[in-house]
């Protein structure tokens, strides 16, 4: 089974993150980058009833349907992912929809992703309109040594997903506050 353990905490700004982690050793190995996702379920909510997640991804062109299992949270995130990559995200869509799933939440996002070469994990930094937020994904231990080494402690560990924060976010600030970034420049 092909696992993803994964833990996401708040950073003030995507400049501070590109500092730390670079103050580690941290490189680019994809540069900022404009991600398009949807999230899929059927009329009933089975999917998330089931705590299953059905997601189609554009990431400047790269487009990827992903299916993620239910989760384990403790103060790591885990749960099974399997990706299918597709020539067409509408026309992707439009094959889930033929098949009774609709789009139930939108989120749009800048991604940057770093690595340190022999590594066993990796950090992104995802600009939402939910805020800054940088992923590890990687074993525990090295999820733990990083988040230690870039200064925060497991009371920053966040195992929420980009839905329930999109939603905090808006509870608090109100929708205006929390519109998507715009889209890429052509």
């Amino acid at each position: 089974m092909i696992q993803e353990i994964e833990i996401k905490l708040r950073i003030p700004s995507p400049e501070e993150a590109h500092a730390r982690l670079n103050g580690l050793g941290f490189q680019i190995l994809h540069p900022r980058i404009f991600e398009r996702n949807h999230v899929f379920d059927t009329p009933d909510a089975a999917l998330r009833s089931s705590r299953r997640l059905l997601r189609l991804r554009d990431a400047g062109g790269l487009v990827t349907l992903t299916f993620k299992g239910p989760a384990t949270t403790g103060k790591h995130k885990s749960r099974e992912e399997r990706e299918v990559h597709a020539d067409s995200f509408d026309g992707m869509q439009l094959i889930l929809e033929r098949l009774g799933y609709r789009v139930t939440f939108r989120y749009d996002k800048h991604r940057t992703e770093y690595g340190i070469p022999g590594a066993h994990g990796v950090a992104t930094v995802d600009e939402t309109p939910a805020g800054t937020f940088m992923e590890l994904e990687g074993e525990p231990e090295w999820i733990d040594r990083t988040a230690a080494a870039l200064g925060f402690s497991e009371a920053d560990y966040i195992t929420a997903s980009y839905a329930s924060l999109y939603a905090a976010a808006i509870a608090k600030s109100g929708p205006a506050e929390t519109a998507p970034p715009p889209e890429p420049e052509p």
